[in-house]
């Protein structure tokens, strides 16, 4: 079925100024426009999601996600592709990569890059995306994706998240295969773990080595 993202854009245009100057509207009013945004974008394609920035002297930006489905990428680009031009607006594809250093906080885990550790797990079946063994300073015993109990996912989508807000909603989906955690080893650099903040040069790494092959 096709999608139309001009089904967004007409709504978004009409109403671009109310939501340049979204911080000036009470609450109720302005949950109810981000609502009948929230609307409009599943009127174009029901999965998708977005994120809008805070207001700057250069104006405004709003993400658009598909939360992880790689089967709906193709309507992230189309939507902003066929985005217009508004004033003070920046569209972006895909969440980007918030830098080093943060803090996540799920449900009632937290996760701290500066404190978490990664190692590459390699599979010659699927050389083309990469295995992740997490180390966190906060568990006692390995966590298996395939076995985890309900509190054990959480912490599996706390990483996760974790993960994405490093390299990026597209890298993530695309490159990230398998992640599985583990407790903080004694010397972790010996036992060849890397800072989880060194994450983003090695998936560039990864990237540029792959193509060449």
């Amino acid at each position: 079925m096709d999608k139309h993202p001009e089904i967004f854009w007409n709504w978004f245009v009409a109403n671009s100024e109310r939501l340049t100057m979204l911080n000036d509207l009470d609450q109720p009013e302005r949950q109810q426009l981000l609502d009948q945004m929230q609307q409009q974008l599943n009127a174009y394609c029901d999965g998708l999601s977005f994120e809008m920035g805070d207001q700057t002297a250069q104006g405004r930006t709003l993400t658009f996600s598909a939360d992880g489905d790689f089967d709906l990428f193709r309507y992230v680009v189309e939507l902003t592709d066929s985005a217009p031009d508004v004033d003070w607006w920046e569209f972006i594809p895909f969440r980007q990569p918030k830098g080093k250093g943060f803090k996540v906080i799920f449900e009632k885990h937290r996760f701290e890059t500066a404190k978490m550790a990664f190692l590459q797990l390699e599979n010659e079946e699927e050389p083309d995306i990469i295995g992740l063994r997490i180390a966190l300073p906060d568990i006692t015993s390995d966590i298996d994706p395939d076995q985890a109990t309900p509190d054990q996912e959480d912490l599996l989508i706390g990483v996760y998240t974790t993960v994405e807000a490093l390299i990026g909603e597209f890298d993530c989906t695309t490159l990230i295969g398998y992640i599985e955690l583990c407790p903080m080893p004694d010397e972790p650099f010996k036992a060849g773990f890397r800072p989880l903040d060194d994450l983003p040069e090695f998936v560039e790494w990864f990237k540029n080595t792959r193509d060449k092959d």
